[in-house]
């Protein structure tokens, strides 16, 4: 299939991973911005085929498992309400609130339906002129651009029962956050292809040199982290701190304007909360002002709600990068999938999950990774192991 396996493949991986080990020459941290790449980094094993001097920081890029808190208990609230019909994607239904999650919503009544797309809940909208139809729109640059066109197709064609519950974030200003904090150990980025698809790079060479990291566009599969990872130390070995694309076959500087102008007529750019973070200045956006009739907030008047993390759950410094997920006491045992304590647990693209999922369940430094032997007589269903011949990129 074009642009899936000769991006997997174990030839040039090998010939990837050989020029970053001929480069590297003292440690350096990088963090990959993308829920979807630390996916495709733990499925193939690829922080256990990097030397030993690379470390992968799992960063912010998770849409579900940044929504805050305080946003999903406000879903829980609306989706509970009598005469309406809740739409969401089906990997928000059992995110856990304060105390309960949308599937028990739908448990006690509520009615709460999966959708594939923004304009499916729009759809049932007009077949149910009688009921208020709400979609939960979250994430980031990618799937906002969608929502926005929902919103203005509702307001074009008069669809007075149909609005959204938005938590949209945006890429950079978290970046600049991270950057910012003092126990950030971050010395490059690993950006979002997908997100600059949509955006274009203007944002990222002011971050680049005002915190002085080289930031490489990358795509998802074991040859674009790969390929990501040798620009970016190859700079850092150089000193050098630039915006690179190496997604070109996805990414333009420009982006989509098409998209970009959905936006700016549908959206402003406002102050946003990330879960586990906090807020973060211009980091989100919400409706503007001519579309605030179909802002459920605004509609549903869902204020004053009381939200309270579980004191056990340590997904917010997952998300920011200072720990893995199987250094929390609560990984695998009194957090999984099916009983899930934070987001980053039970989203399709949280680190938690990929950890759980492919059977990272011993913390281990770079220095302690168990030879690639042992890893391999381990016996997963997905082979993680620090050579070619027995990963999953063979």
């Amino acid at each position: 299939m074009k642009y899936i396996d000769e991006f997997q493949n174990p030839d040039l991986a090998k010939r990837l991973l050989d020029e970053i080990r001929a480069t590297v020459t003292r440690p350096w941290a990088l963090m990959e911005v993308c829920g979807g790449q630390t996916h495709s980094i733990i499925r193939h094993g690829i922080d256990q085929l990097l030397p030993a001097e690379i470390e992968l920081i799992h960063g912010p890029g998770c849409p579900v498992c940044v929504t805050p808190l305080e946003m999903i208990d406000k879903a829980l609230e609306i989706a509970s309400r009598p005469g309406v019909i809740f739409c969401s994607f089906g990997d928000m239904l059992r995110v856990p609130g304060t105390g309960r999650d949308l599937f028990q919503v739908r448990g006690q009544g509520g009615d709460v339906r999966v959708v594939y797309s923004p304009l499916d809940a729009l759809r049932i909208a007009e077949q149910n002129p009688d009921r208020e139809v709400v979609f939960f729109g979250i994430g980031f640059e990618t799937t906002a651009p969608p929502n926005a066109m929902t919103v203005h197709q509702a307001r074009k064609r008069d669809i007075r029962n149909f609005s959204l519950l938005v938590s949209h974030v945006r890429v950079p200003p978290a970046i600049d956050a991270i950057m910012q904090s003092p126990d950030c150990r971050v010395q490059g980025f690993l950006a979002a292809g997908h997100v600059c698809s949509v955006m274009g790079t203007a944002e990222y060479p002011a971050l680049a040199q005002r915190h002085k990291v080289p930031i490489v566009v990358t795509g998802f599969e074991p040859l674009d982290i790969l390929e990501g990872v040798r620009r970016t130390v190859i700079q850092l070995e150089r000193g050098e701190h630039t915006v690179e694309n190496a997604y070109q076959r996805a990414v333009t500087d420009g982006g989509n304007p098409a998209a970009q102008a959905m936006l700016g007529d549908v959206f402003e750019i406002t102050d946003r909360a990330w879960r586990g973070i906090g807020v973060i200045p211009d980091s989100g956006w919400r409706l503007s002002g001519r579309y605030r009739d179909h802002d459920a907030e605004h509609r549903f008047s869902v204020e004053g709600i009381d939200t309270r993390e579980p004191a056990e759950c340590r997904s917010g410094e997952v998300l920011q990068g200072q720990l893995k997920p199987n250094q929390c006491e609560a990984f695998g045992t009194t957090c999984t999938p099916r009983s899930p304590l934070g987001a980053t647990m039970v989203s399709s693209e949280g680190a938690c999950a990929a950890y759980y999922l492919y059977r990272r369940l011993d913390a281990a430094t770079p220095e302690q990774r168990p030879p690639a032997a042992v890893r391999a007589a381990a016996g997963t269903s997905t082979p993680v192991t620090a050579s070619l011949e027995g990963s999953s990129l063979a």
